[in-house]
């Protein structure tokens, strides 16, 4: 079998390539893939060759790690079967070629425990489930919800339903750009300069900005906590002082757990989390150079998909 995917051959340089792919075993599925999600954080990394080394890191590469597809294939120990909706984070079938996360393609081939049912009712929604688990994963690692949210992007948005599905005070979320302060939902957004707090308990930073510490430090109370939700690839600091009069603690949410996307899967299936109104772009799979380019350069683009299924 072959596939069409991205591939980023180098920095800045994005193609579609027609890719073969690894045999399926017994314990695998073939996922034909109905959409993909471009990560604004991430993925531009990759994009603009900033990315940190991580096992699998170099080029050329498949990026992607929010598909959702139909299985068409199951062998007899994938514990799936064919005609299920799933949601796959990512794949290394590619030979090859480097794959991180390895989700942009036509068709993948993963281990059924890796492809996990979704409802049909989800259709495109579904490819957020990535970014609600990892917003899932912040906030379950601690002790408060938020109470302040740095930066009304789709993370912080989903941060923001989160907090307000799981009861008590609404958080404040900051947001400079005018544009993004629209669209919330049970909760407000302030431009940071219009907020005078300084006794936040929990504050959750979504922006990925690393020269942020020293501006939330001395925007929590005593004992609160700053939670690093955001994706860095430039060194962080602090001024010591603030923080030690604070006793601040700065607590950083690594990646999403299988039981957090599960999580999150029951609530979206419940409706006790709502995912519609965040993606806002679009594109067949055959522009994704352009989608790519949109997705980094337009601030109004909270989340574009890939729609694959022309390539079926």
């Amino acid at each position: 079998m072959d596939t069409t995917a991205v591939v980023l051959e180098k920095p800045e340089q994005l193609v579609l390539s027609q890719l073969a792919l690894s045999s399926p075993g017994d314990a695998d599925v073939v996922v034909d893939i109905e959409w993909s999600g471009i990560s604004t954080g991430t993925e531009r990394l990759l994009w603009a060759g900033r990315m940190p080394q991580f096992p699998g890191m170099g080029y050329p590469l498949v990026p992607g790690y929010e598909s959702v597809g139909r299985v068409t294939g199951a062998g007899p120990r994938s514990g799936r079967q064919v005609g299920d909706r799933v949601f796959v984070p990512g794949a290394q079938c590619f030979g090859e070629i480097r794959s991180l996360f390895g989700g942009a393609a036509a068709r993948l081939v993963v281990p059924g425990e890796r492809a996990t049912p979704v409802d049909e009712r989800l259709g495109e929604d579904a490819i957020l489930l990535a970014l609600a688990a990892t917003a899932q994963h912040a906030i379950a690692g601690g002790s408060r919800t938020p109470d302040l949210i740095v930066g009304h992007g789709i993370l912080g948005r989903l941060l923001a339903r989160i907090a307000v599905q799981a009861g008590g005070n609404p958080p404040v979320v900051w947001e400079q750009n005018a544009e993004r302060a629209e669209g919330a939902r049970g909760y407000s957004v302030l431009d940071p300069a219009d907020d005078p707090r300084r006794d936040y308990q929990a504050i959750y930073d979504a922006s990925g900005d690393s020269a942020l510490l020293n501006d939330l430090i001395a925007r929590i109370a005593p004992g609160g906590e700053i939670v690093l939700a955001g994706f860095y690839s430039a060194p962080l600091s602090f001024d010591f002082a603030p923080a030690f009069m604070r006793e601040a603690r700065i607590r950083v949410a690594a990646e999403w757990k299988h039981d957090d996307l599960l999580a999150v899967t029951e609530m979206a299936e419940k409706q006790s989390l709502s995912l519609d109104g965040l993606i806002t772009h679009r594109h067949e799979a055959v522009d994704a150079p352009q989608a790519y380019r949109t997705a980094f350069g337009d601030p109004g683009c909270l989340k574009m998909i890939l729609d694959w299924r022309a390539c079926a």
